[in-house]
């Protein structure tokens, strides 16, 4: 088992074509993909997965990616989770 094959990554958008997308890419290059197509199963999948990073999506319908990165940052458990955020909102009172 090579080392990224250890990893785990939550892949989180409600856009099949895009998760199948970075999913397919994170795949081929060896780490074990896991999705959730909206904040509640996001929030429940990296409570019970437990992944080491986690790709996300602000415009979710629901629990939003903000409420899902806030209450991953809030959690002990995931507070020093890796969080790297997908969106295609682009103007600057959006940015992180």
């Amino acid at each position: 088992m090579t080392e990224s094959e250890s990893h785990r990554i939550l892949v989180v958008d409600d856009e099949p074509d895009i998760t199948a997308l970075v999913a397919y890419h994170l795949a081929k290059a060896g780490y074990r993909v896991i999705t959730a197509a909206n904040g509640r199963d996001a929030l429940r999948t990296a409570r019970e997965e437990r992944p080491d990073l986690v790709v996300l999506d602000l415009m979710l319908p629901g629990v939003s990616g903000y409420d899902v990165l806030a209450e991953l940052r809030r959690r002990e458990e995931t507070k020093d989770l890796g969080i790297i955020v997908l969106t295609a909102r682009k103007d600057e009172p959006d940015r992180i």
